[in-house]
């Protein structure tokens, strides 16, 4: 008997290296059909997974979030939070997960989703000064939300030493936002030129001044950068969105906003950059126009 279990012993400590394997073989796999945008066949093996670290839980998470299941998505994150307190990723998750969940229910239960959105993106930002996306999405809810429900001008302000502790660039961007809500427009756009001059080929640099300059109605000005946008890399997904967005938005062109959502959907696209429902809906509204 003594035998018997000593080799029962042996067999567990052997077994469990081969297990912890197969989990990350099957986490790299499903990682990789995320980046992909194969976001149901991601979701179907981590499911698969019995017993889910945080980090399994994350990508779980995401891949809800991707497929519009937001009720799931915050289930996992909420998980994740729990056996992984100390994850930034995981409260920054939950706190993009509850974003939308504002943006999308009800006026009874949206300020309740939307404090939710703002706590988690706090905690991320305090456990991490240095996860820049938390940072932003920190930095554009307290920019967005009325005081009542926890924003402000003077807090977005203060986050931006932080932003540029982490990313110079993005700095001026976050100074442009700022200026760009007191109505200081002059300041707005001479950060969005400083940061498009310290990135010129960011294409997100160039796009966003494209985007400002249109909405002060100098079309043909947005346009001419728009074309700076397209000639450092003409089928990345940045510039063939917002560029198809905002003539669509202006009514003009409407054949090249055509061909350019046409564009996009051929265009392999990572998740920060996958618009395609939505890019579906517009075609099929330029059809029917």
């Amino acid at each position: 008997m003594q035998i018997l279990k000593y080799k029962y012993i042996l067999f567990m400590v052997l077994a469990m290296p081969w297990a912890l394997l197969a989990d990350t073989a099957v986490y790299e796999k499903a990682r990789v059909l995320f980046e992909k945008t194969d976001y149901p066949a991601s979701a179907r093996l981590i499911e698969g997974l019995k017993d889910k670290s945080g980090t399994e839980l994350n990508l779980l998470g995401r891949d809800y979030f991707m497929m519009g299941d937001y009720k799931k998505a915050t289930e996992s994150f909420e998980r994740a939070t729990q056996l992984e307190p100390r994850t930034s990723t995981h409260w920054h998750w939950l706190g993009r997960t509850f974003g939308r969940r504002a943006e999308l229910s009800s006026f009874v239960t949206a300020p309740g989703y939307a404090s939710k959105a703002r706590q988690n993106f706090e905690r991320a930002v305090e456990l991490d000064a240095r996860n820049i996306e938390a940072l932003n999405d920190l930095f554009e809810y307290y920019i967005q939300a009325p005081g009542f429900l926890g924003g402000g001008l003077d807090k977005a302000q203060a986050l931006i030493e932080k932003i540029a502790a982490v990313d110079p660039v993005e700095r001026h961007w976050a100074m442009a936002r700022v200026a760009e809500e007191k109505k200081d427009f002059n300041t707005a756009e001479a950060s969005l030129r400083r940061s498009m001059e310290l990135a010129p080929k960011q294409i997100g640099r160039v796009v966003d001044l494209a985007k400002f300059v249109a909405k002060r109605g100098r079309t043909q000005e947005a346009d001419a950068i728009f074309e700076q946008a397209r000639k450092i890399e003409p089928n990345h997904p940045t510039y063939l969105w917002e560029r198809a967005h905002l003539l669509i938005e202006q009514k003009r062109n409407l054949n090249e906003a055509r061909q350019l959502l046409q564009q996009y959907l051929s265009t392999k696209v990572k998740p920060d950059d996958d618009h395609r429902d939505e890019a579906r809906k517009l075609l099929a509204k330029i059809h029917g126009a």
